[in-house]
């Protein structure tokens, strides 16, 4: 029902763009596999088709810029973003695990007059988007042959999603991703990695997070290997898809890792088919990494990047393997650590971590003094990362830099408390921050959660830190805790611990 793709782009504009790649692999091989999900399995012309369905129900309501789509990890969801960019849309995946004061607040900020969901995911949000067109996906037809629709065409520098950051610190900003920057950061990831056709991926990130978006949507789709996607993690059920799928990429967070040990008959030769087995999101337990190489024999390698540079930069592949590493740059990413002067530190010293290259953020949607801060005058982004290199380039993330602790003049980051704590063989997780003390500044406290039916001891866990960290470095206080809070993507919300905390914290140690 469409032409075969040609030539989209003007004369003299850079040719990348989001949708072109994925729409030439479905003209070219129409019947192999592209997705599956717990509802069906599609087709790469099923794909295309079902896009078209929806650009033609989408193009006469929408009047915006941006069109919202509301929808669980899915083929569902790739099916209505590759709609919008055929329209020339720039499409704005909601996070339907935001609170609804947070999500009508997303959806006014992106301006957009269209939101794609469907019936079930709005009585799990709990209200109808306040928006003039909400289309149901269960209420529309896919039946006959769809509108031909010429696919808009897009360069290097156009607008291609507005995904919003989780709120950690705040309301939630708009990061402007172009099609360039997507387009980019697809090709670095397979220079530095070789995908082909035979790999097949698993998806358990959600689709409105940078790395569900792009590598485990975008990546997949352009370079003509299926993608398993799962609406929610429930480890048992995300076992059984591996045993059935035999993917060869898997990448999730620490927690999810974590998760997967709990399931009783998992064995090693489940893991067997995955190449790369990629922890991000945030750091790596080493009780987490070692387990999970001690039960299944699979390196968990780190990967690191943010939702500004969307959203790889960096890649531990399994062959260089080291603890804590995050590996390499990928291709075309620049990288620098400076100290407070700005200045570039030397390897092994820690310092702010910045980055250039074409797949850094456009800026920050409608907050130019946001987007100016966020850039030094040569043009690196500030990652707000505390890291360091070592003499062969590897790079380690040590800490947030809002979220260091000045002990006594000392620079402390909780991540080291946290892994400490984390070894200890009653602990399941920790989170550390800081309570302000009018004598040392600021004093460490840590949020404990036990292994089930592991006791609660302060003193013994207090022991365990005293022999394993400088005495400035043990919490002043040990809170016990049933769960830590997280936010949608498994991130540790160190702002939710601060409003757990009193205002007297207890004596420190010293």
């Amino acid at each position: 029902s469409i032409p075969p793709p040609g030539d989209p782009h003007p004369a003299g504009t850079t040719r990348l763009s989001i949708h072109w790649p994925i729409i030439k692999r479905c003209v070219a091989s129409p019947t192999k596999v592209a997705m599956i999900d717990e509802t069906r399995t599609y087709r790469r012309a099923e794909l295309l088709v079902g896009a078209l369905h929806l650009a033609s129900a989408i193009k006469p309501k929408c009047n915006s810029n941006t069109l919202g789509v509301l929808l669980p990890t899915s083929g569902a969801f790739a099916m209505a973003a590759l709609a919008g960019w055929i329209l020339g849309k720039v499409v704005v995946p909601l996070n339907y695990l935001l609170k609804p004061d947070e999500l009508a607040y997303v959806i006014n900020d992106c301006e957009t007059d269209t939101v794609i969901s469907a019936t079930k995911m709005i009585d799990f949000v709990g209200a109808a988007p306040k928006v003039p067109n909400l289309l149901r996906l269960d209420e529309m037809s896919f039946d006959g042959v769809p509108e031909p629709i010429w696919p808009a065409s897009a360069n290097d520098e156009d607008l291609g999603v507005l995904l919003y950051t989780s709120g950690t610190s705040g309301r939630p900003k708009g990061v402007m991703l172009t099609h360039g920057n997507i387009a980019a950061n697809v090709r670095q990831i397979n220079q530095f990695i070789d995908l082909t056709e035979h790999d097949v991926a698993l998806s358990v990130l959600p689709q409105f997070h940078s790395f569900g978006l792009t590598v485990l949507t975008v990546l997949p789709l352009t370079l003509g290997f299926p993608v398993v996607f799962h609406p929610r993690f429930v480890p048992a059920k995300v076992l059984k898809s591996i045993r059935e799928h035999r993917p060869t990429i898997m990448v999730a967070i620490p927690s999810m890792y974590n998760a997967l040990l709990s399931v009783k008959d998992g064995t090693p030769e489940d893991f067997k088919s995955l190449r790369f087995t990629v922890s991000g999101g945030e750091p790596l337990p080493d009780a987490t990494a070692k387990r999970f190489l001690e039960r299944f024999g699979v390196i968990l390698a780190e990967g690191y990047g943010l939702t500004e540079t969307s959203p790889v930069t960096n890649w531990c592949r399994p062959r260089e393997w080291r603890a804590h590493s995050v590996g390499g740059p990928l291709p075309g990413v620049r990288e620098r650590v400076v100290g407070p002067d700005g200045l570039p530190l030397e390897p092994g010293q820690d310092g702010e971590v910045q980055m250039a290259g074409p797949n850094i953020m456009q800026g920050y949607f409608k907050l130019p003094e946001e987007t100016a801060k966020a850039f030094t005058p040569d043009g690196f982004f500030r990652s707000g990362d505390i890291g360091r290199f070592d003499a062969d380039g590897h790079l380690y993330i040590t800490g947030r830099l809002k979220e260091m602790l000045i002990i006594g003049g000392e620079n402390v980051f909780p991540r080291e408390i946290e892994e400490v704590l984390n070894a200890h063989p009653s602990v399941h997780e920790t989170g550390v921050i800081g309570t302000t003390d009018p004598m040392r500044g600021e004093l460490p406290v840590a949020f404990v959660q036990m292994k089930d039916g592991a006791p609660f001891d302060e003193r013994d866990l207090r022991a365990w830190c005293r022999q394993r960290l400088a005495g400035y470095k043990v919490p002043a206080e040990f809170r016990h805790v049933q769960d830590l809070p997280r936010n949608p993507t498994g991130k540790l919300q160190r702002r939710e611990l601060k409003a757990w905390l009193v205002p007297a914290p207890a004596v420190a140690d010293h």
